[in-house]
């Protein structure tokens, strides 16, 4: 449900040229890159718990899972920023209120530790296998926070409508990351291992579809753009995916591989509808002069001094 809207209002810059500058940033390598990184760090939690109940298909399929993803995500970011050093530049300072240094850093200490973990899925050496249950449960530890940093990142912004969901948007793609995650390793775990997965997988895309309502409803004038154009297809799409793809994962996946393979796969699928829905939301939401003019004017009203 979009928020309700009073009195049309036609709102106006100079010249007719948006107040603020559209993010600069490509759609395919930042979405991609927020899809990928929340895979990952999920992937990571749920192959720790894999390890430690003794389901080694389970936690093979989610650390390769996580390997692959983080890969991912690092060409999507450095291919953005233009050329690797850019990234290594980022490191020269830690800057604890900037969640891009801090994102950075994450991400630089999370990479080797999945290295390591999968590594002994790949290369049966006995030094990696001593060292890949410590990498592993350490990869977790971090994964919580390379799964839901990224909202902060976007959140931080003044794009309307990512900078009004900040509150939600954690939640969203916290929800988001988990049912991806025990989405993809439902569909490349053998059924008798896979139940763990498959319950992380409902429960979480239940709390993404909650989060995701809540954030809409939120009152915020910008998350009008969650249901206009692009972002309004790719949002819809998300929802009938991440639903659907539960649906089948909860009602036949324990039973059937192709169906945990399905719902698997569109809960993955719904997960990246869902980044780049937003992702275009709050691109549109720095065209229309509405959505900075109108909340200036609210927030300097409800201070004016009453007479």
């Amino acid at each position: 449900m979009s928020p309700r809207r009073g009195p049309q209002e036609e709102f106006t810059s100079y010249y007719g040229r948006p107040i603020l500058k559209p993010p600069t940033w490509a759609p395919l390598d930042i979405a991609g890159y927020l899809f990928a990184g929340g895979l990952a760090g999920a992937s990571s939690a749920l192959a720790a718990g894999a390890e430690l109940t003794g389901r080694s298909a389970l936690a093979r399929a989610t650390r390769l899972t996580a390997l692959g993803a983080i890969g991912v995500s690092f060409v999507a970011l450095v291919h953005d920023l233009g050329r690797p050093a850019r990234f290594v530049n980022m490191l020269r300072v830690a800057k604890p209120t900037s969640p891009m240094s801090m994102g950075s850093w994450l991400l630089s200490a999370y990479a080797p530790l999945v290295g390591l973990a999968a590594g002994a899925e790949l290369v049966p050496l006995p030094v990696l296998r001593r060292v890949a249950p410590t990498a592993g449960r350490g990869a977790a530890v971090l994964g919580a926070g390379v799964a839901t940093y990224t909202a902060v990142l976007i959140g931080d912004t003044a794009v309307p409508t990512w900078h009004d969901a900040h509150r939600h948007l954690p939640f969203v793609f916290a929800g988001s990351a988990a049912a991806s995650a025990g989405g993809v390793a439902s569909a490349l775990t053998p059924l008798a291992q896979s139940a763990p997965a498959r319950r992380l997988a409902v429960a979480a895309a239940a709390a993404e579809l909650v989060a995701t309502t809540a954030m809409e409803r939120s009152g915020h004038l910008s998350m009008e753009t969650l249901h206009e154009g692009r972002a309004r297809t790719l949002m819809t799409s998300a929802k009938g995916l991440t639903g659907g793809g539960a649906l089948v994962l909860g009602a036949l996946g324990g039973r059937y591989r192709a169906a945990a393979a399905v719902g698997g796969l569109a809960l993955a699928a719904g997960s990246v509808c869902l980044r780049f829905g937003i992702f275009e939301a709050g691109r549109e939401s720095t065209i229309d002069p509405k959505y900075v003019v109108q909340p200036q004017r609210e927030a300097m009203r409800s201070q004016a001094p009453v007479a």
